[in-house]
């Protein structure tokens, strides 16, 4: 069993919207909206993808990462989640 198993229903609600949302940017293009609002909407779909991979990583660390120790392959485990930071972190 996965760590978000218990929220994956959530998940999937929030990554429906954050589809909607860049769906809207693409009308937003088509439609030639100005420049700084599609910026600023960009900027929103960011934040919330960010959002659902922090809340993955919570659930990780809580879930995934503390079994691993348990069973004395904590380490391994802190080190994986440490590279999925590092992922999320560059631009």
């Amino acid at each position: 069993m996965r760590g978000y198993s218990m929220h994956k229903d959530d998940y999937q609600r929030r990554l429906a919207r954050i589809e909607g949302q860049v769906r809207g940017l693409s009308r937003m293009i088509e439609e030639d909206t100005y420049c700084i609002d599609v910026l600023t909407q960009i900027a929103s779909v960011s934040k919330a993808l960010q959002g659902v991979g922090l809340g993955l990583l919570d659930e990780h660390l809580r879930h995934c990462v503390r079994d691993a120790d348990a069973r004395g392959e904590g380490d391994d485990k802190i080190t994986e989640a440490m590279q999925a930071v590092a992922r999320m972190l560059k631009v």
